[in-house]
């Protein structure tokens, strides 16, 4: 058992556990917009930085990436952080201003104008989905596609998809319902990907549980 402190609580973790795994166990509230626990962490959103103090230094670090060590402290709440979380919030609100969940973390932060120019998409670039489409579902079907400001989540050539076994973790676990389930067909903004399947979707929905993003 390993013994860190976050905001001065003593916390113990298992090796191999994150700051963010050990913060959650004990009910410490860490923001997070592309964290699942039954998912590999991939530290997209930037959201859940924390400062950690290790030999005297004190940094920044994303905290569903950085590993827990013996006698590490980690702040959640320094003006450092709720600056850092800010300009996050700020690149986000000016990505997606039409979304509800980033209008109300932006409200939560204190965020309400972005210094950015707005660019009213509905995809944060989180992976969520590509990873359950990996890592749960195995299917392989969605992916990134392109490179740049031209980045975006899709299906091969932006079609329906023939990988698709339609069991629409995609849609339940999207953060800002750019993927989403309507009539009984999954879609990526306005293009179908494919119908839902429901006996996949209820396979896919138990391996994910409900674990807090």
């Amino acid at each position: 058992m390993i013994t860190l402190t976050i905001d001065g609580r003593r916390v113990g973790a298992l090796p191999g556990e994150t700051v963010l795994d050990a913060a959650r166990r004990v009910g410490i509230e860490i923001p997070t917009l592309c964290y699942h626990p039954a998912l590999s962490s991939y530290g997209a959103c930037r959201l859940c930085v924390v400062e950690v103090k290790q030999r005297d230094r004190r940094r920044l670090v994303v905290s569903c990436l950085f590993p827990v060590s013996e006698g590490l402290e980690v702040f959640t709440d320094t003006e450092r952080v709720r600056k850092a979380r800010r300009g996050v919030m700020e690149l986000l609100l000016a990505r997606c201003p039409n979304v509800p969940q980033i209008q109300e973390m932006a409200r939560e932060m204190g965020v309400t104008e972005p210094r950015f120019p707005l660019e009213d998409e509905g995809c944060i670039l989180c992976g969520l989905c590509v990873r359950c489409c990996e890592e749960i579902s195995q299917a392989h079907a969605i992916s990134f596609v392109n490179r740049g400001p031209m980045r975006e989540v899709g299906t091969p050539f932006l079609e329906v998809s023939e990988a698709c076994i339609g069991c629409g973790g995609c849609a339940y676990l999207c953060p800002t319902g750019y993927i989403r389930i309507e009539e009984g067909l999954i879609k990526i903004g306005e293009r179908v990907i494919r119908e839902l399947s429901p006996d996949d979707s209820r396979r896919v929905k138990d391996a994910l549980g409900t674990g807090k993003r």
